[in-house]
């Protein structure tokens, strides 16, 4: 019984922890449309990185920014990151993020752990990267004002989405070309219908 309870403790991801000397300020890094998530995960090392998939107009995503931004000072020897999931569409289709915010916790190169809570605060996000990882949050880091502000926006970006705008366009085009080129729908359109093979 009592190797049970000490395995239930085990952490399942031993994360080797980033030297933090000479660190005074911890912050998430957002990635931008031309950085590679692959970049900034080194494949060669036990380090973990915890990755949020996010989008600008989603409610839940700048509902979670707060907590997401509070969590480097909770866990200084961990790195955080940031990425837009509609501006790395191919890397939410190889990690399977096909809905956000996503959190995954990486080791290396590796996703070892995704975050499938409802509740999204930064007493859940803790305790996942605890069970996670063993590494304990420090105890006096709280959601603050600045975390409201950034680097991750906790405010919906009102925007179009493009590629959604431009597929019901191709799809409309693509129908009235259909329908003008079937035959039996010719006598529909003005002058069609007096046209004979003589």
């Amino acid at each position: 019984e009592q190797n049970g309870t000490d395995s239930a403790k085990a952490p399942k991801v031993n994360c080797e922890e980033r030297n933090t000397t000479g660190i005074d300020h911890f912050t998430l890094q957002i990635l931008n449309v031309s950085q590679d998530l692959m970049e900034f995960l080194n494949p060669n090392s036990s380090d973990c990185t915890l990755v949020l998939f996010y989008t600008p107009w989603c409610r839940f995503s700048a509902s979670l920014a707060p907590h997401f931004n509070s969590l480097p000072r909770a866990f200084p020897t961990l790195r955080f990151l940031a990425l837009d999931a509609s501006q790395h569409s191919s890397l939410s289709t190889r990690f399977g993020t096909v809905a956000v915010p996503n959190i995954l916790l990486f080791q290396g190169a590796k996703p070892m752990a995704r975050f499938n809570h409802t509740d999204r605060t930064l007493e859940t996000l803790k305790d996942f990267i605890f069970n996670q990882t063993g590494i304990e949050a420090k105890s006096d880091v709280a959601v603050t004002e600045e975390d409201w502000e950034g680097p991750l926006p906790s405010v919906l970006t009102k925007g179009i989405d493009w590629l959604l705008l431009f597929s019901v366009l191709f799809l409309a085009s693509f129908v009235m070309y259909a329908t003008i080129r079937t035959e039996s729908i010719r006598w529909l359109i003005p002058g069609q219908e007096h046209e004979h093979q003589e």
